[in-house]
């Protein structure tokens, strides 16, 4: 038997109160990635002090880069002195954003060696398309050994047709394009708010970027792209996982910071499922007073319903009144929450990339498992509304993308706490 972390959630309490949304972790990544581009100092506010910015930071000091904390908070990046090109193995497997150093090391240095990535294991998410398009940059790439080599003397600008609009191939391709002679066009891009983010902090830097959060996006290279600062946006997911967390409990939750324009399709559902959802000013208060009723979820890139918001979504409607399909098309394999829910009473039925979920009176409290990021909020939330207690494993998946997740909750009222629990050695 081994001893392991766990989160023991005591259900019944009624969520209330006001917190503040931390930095995007998805945004923080790419930005800090970025600055790989920049021979200068790199100046970033709002970025969560979360695991995998922790993993992000150790890649970029192991690459030369000078990384500290300033007292106020904010995460000053210098990479005027880069030593190293080759992103390794252990440090890549543990995140799969690891693979957007790739971009901006093959344009500021001419080559690059990244380890194939890992991170949650919700199906695969294939990096071909970051190739494609670094190929037709004028990159030569091979993959040898698990490692993916690229080398280029010189980027160029090319017009680059994405099959499907991926989020990290977007942004790789973004960060490529910075430095690339002549211009850039991404057609088919990613529209989230953190490629935006990524399009505005390469501004600062002296790119030229147009058509971000639109389906082409237009860039053109500076030779000498300069130190910037930049404020990251409100992480929409961690705003998304608290509003449902409210609505199950039947609470009163005000999010400082949480933007509702991020958040449509989310709020477009809870509202939907009778819950209500008002804008205050830089916050979104958001209150329930009896069970959700059952809506139907299909998910799609932005500003469709977010893949990352799916489990916890399930989690609501798994006590709500009626039954409704939540159909998963971005990653085939993002259903590992299903049996989970089950054991606390959930009545799922999986049907190809469909889950039927009929939603029951009440969930009890039940030992699981985290098996993502994701998943691993959804059970925290189905445990908010349990009876008894329920005791939530594999938290490490929840701390790579959630800041000071407990403590954000016990200030709302919840009941929870960190404890040890004992499992088997190949548990």
């Amino acid at each position: 038997m081994g001893v392991k972390r766990a989160y023991l959630v005591e259900g019944g309490y009624r969520l209330r109160g006001e917190i503040t949304i931390s930095g995007a972790k998805n945004a923080a990544l790419p930005i800090m990635a970025s600055s790989l581009l920049v021979e200068g100092p790199v100046v970033l506010e709002n970025v969560p002090r979360v695991k995998d910015v922790e993993t992000l930071i150790e890649l970029l000091q192991i690459l030369g880069a000078k990384v500290t904390w300033s007292e106020g908070g904010s995460l000053v990046i210098d990479a005027s002195e880069l030593k190293d090109s080759t992103a390794p193995h252990e440090l890549v497997r543990t995140m799969r954003a690891s693979i957007l150093v790739l971009g901006p090391l093959l344009a500021r240095t001419g080559e690059a060696k990244v380890s194939l990535p890992g991170g949650c294991a919700i199906g695969a998410r294939p990096i071909d398309l970051h190739l494609k398009g670094l190929e037709m940059m004028g990159a030569e790439i091979k993959v040898e050994r698990g490692y993916i080599q690229a080398k280029a003397r010189k980027l160029k600008g090319a017009r680059i047709y994405l099959d499907l609009p991926t989020v990290t191939g977007t942004e790789n391709l973004l960060m490529a394009a910075a430095l690339a002679e002549g211009e850039t066009v991404i057609e088919n891009a990613a529209r989230e708010p953190e490629v935006v983010d990524l399009a505005k902090a390469l501004k600062e830097m002296g790119v030229e970027v147009e058509g971000e959060g639109t389906g082409i996006i237009k860039v053109r290279g500076t030779k000498s792209p300069k130190s910037f600062s930049h404020r990251v946006i409100p992480d929409r997911i961690e705003a998304g996982t608290f509003m449902v967390a409210a609505a199950i409990t039947n609470g009163n939750v005000t999010l400082k910071g949480a933007r509702a324009d991020h958040l449509e399709a989310v709020v477009g559902k809870l509202r939907e499922a009778g819950i209500e959802v008002d804008q205050q000013g830089d916050s979104l208060r958001v209150s329930s007073w009896d069970r959700p009723r059952a809506v139907d979820v299909r998910t799609a890139p932005y500003p469709g319903f977010p893949t990352d918001m799916q489990a916890q979504f399930m989690a609501l409607m798994s006590i709500a009144r009626g039954l409704c399909v939540i159909t998963e098309t971005i990653f085939e394999n993002r259903f590992l929450h299903v049996n989970e829910l089950r054991r606390m009473g959930a009545d799922i039925r999986l049907q190809g990339q469909s889950a039927v979920v009929q939603g029951v009176p009440y969930l009890t409290g039940a030992p699981v498992m985290a098996t993502d990021l994701r998943a691993g909020a959804s059970l925290v939330i189905a445990g908010l509304v349990a009876e008894g207690e329920t005791l939530v494993g594999g938290v490490q998946h929840l701390e790579r993308g959630y800041e000071r997740f407990l403590e954000k909750l016990s200030a709302l009222g919840a009941r929870v706490k960190e404890v040890e629990h004992e499992v088997p050695e190949d548990g």
